[in-house]
């Protein structure tokens, strides 16, 4: 199966209203970077264990690791959650930078130094989500 098609599987999936709210943050996402990698984690490890939730990856960077190996990995995640939905921004350096601009004008969200969680879109400002979207892909080109 296609990294599309398992795309559109997850998001189909979903419990309403997380299925519409993760079919328009997947829109807005593209939108922001129509051109970009898409990746489909399904959340298990070598060994078939589950380790993490499924994610949706876009982008593409490099992670560097302690001993000097390097890794590709996308750039925003996106994925459903028990109690609504993350979005994962990677690649920036100041881990109160999140927080510090976009937590105050987001709504109902709690930003940690990558990850942005919210129940439902109806409960965010979509357009600062979509300003620390477009963040994280400038910040880690």
């Amino acid at each position: 199966m296609n990294v599309q098609k398992q795309i559109q599987k997850y998001i189909t999936g979903q419990p309403e209203p997380k299925r519409s709210d993760m079919q328009a943050l997947h829109r807005v996402i593209l939108q922001v970077m129509p051109a970009c990698k898409l990746w489909f984690l399904d959340g298990k490890d070598r060994e078939g264990k589950t380790v993490s939730n499924p994610n949706i990856g876009y982008g593409s960077r490099t992670m560097k690791y302690a001993d000097g190996t390097t890794r590709e990995f996308y750039q925003i995640g996106l994925s459903a959650n028990k109690t609504g939905i993350s979005v994962y921004i990677l690649g920036i350096k100041d881990k109160k930078y999140l927080a510090q601009t976009y937590g105050k004008e987001l709504g109902k969200a709690s930003v940690t130094g990558y990850c942005i969680k919210f129940k439902t879109l109806k409960d965010i400002n979509i357009q600062i989500l979509e300003a620390a979207i477009r963040h994280g892909f400038e910040a880690s080109e």
